[in-house]
């Protein structure tokens, strides 16, 4: 399965943003899929996973409240919807795809299938 993430932007603190990740050529049998985020010179970070069987969503505490992660009916797009960015919010935001256990879903190394990325700028 491939995973094309768009939506990113500039946008103003306070706004909102909506990510879309599609995913294409096949159907995604794996546990999670996941929103991760990065600046430069740091790690990845969680911010998002939703359990494809179930619809279970775990949240990062700095965007609990804030983002929320959902997926089509058609099961073919993942979504982060974004509200009350701030500043630091601002980084490359990456879908991908987990065969992990729940226990994993927050780490970055569990996930082996990623998207290219898209970036968010939010200005002060």
């Amino acid at each position: 399965v491939q995973l094309q993430a768009s939506g990113g932007g500039l946008v103003q603190a306070g706004d909102s943003l909506r990510l879309a990740c599609a995913l294409s050529g096949g159907t995604f049998s794996g546990n999670f899929m996941g929103w991760f985020r990065q600046t430069p010179g740091k790690e990845r970070e969680f911010v998002a996973a939703i359990r494809w069987y179930g619809g279970y969503t775990y949240y990062a505490d700095s965007v609990k409240g804030r983002f929320t992660i959902s997926r089509s009916n058609a099961k073919d797009t993942v979504y982060l919807q974004m509200n009350s960015l701030k500043p630091e919010d601002t980084a490359i935001y990456y879908c991908a795809a987990s065969q992990g256990i729940l226990s994993t879903v927050r780490l970055a190394t569990a996930y082996k299938n990623w998207g290219q990325g898209t970036e968010v700028t939010v200005s002060s």
